[in-house]
């Protein structure tokens, strides 16, 4: 992916994220797991739905599609998962 000057950049995916239910056990397994991850530079838990806001960082699209398999994927009790990508950034 590119920034707007042309220069490579790691691909940044904005992810909205709920769970099944909202148990202490069940949050505190997904925020532990995902706060670990290397690829996550944010995790906002939020009122309201989504439940989770998460920014992230990856090469490219084959190690998002990693990612997302075998880190997000893999934690129990997730209901929904949304994955953005940017198209321009106006403001930063």
């Amino acid at each position: 992916m590119q920034d707007g000057a042309g220069e490579a950049l790691p691909g940044r995916v904005l992810v909205d994220l709920s769970l099944e239910a909202q148990d202490a056990e069940t949050v505190e397994r997904f925020e532990g797991t995902l706060a670990q991850t290397e690829e996550v530079l944010e995790l906002r838990r939020l009122f309201g739905s989504p439940d989770y806001f998460v920014r992230v960082a990856v090469a490219d699209l084959p190690a998002y599609e990693a990612f997302l398999s075998w880190r997000v994927m893999t934690i129990p009790r997730i209901k929904n998962v949304t994955s953005h990508f940017t198209m321009k950034t106006v403001k930063p």
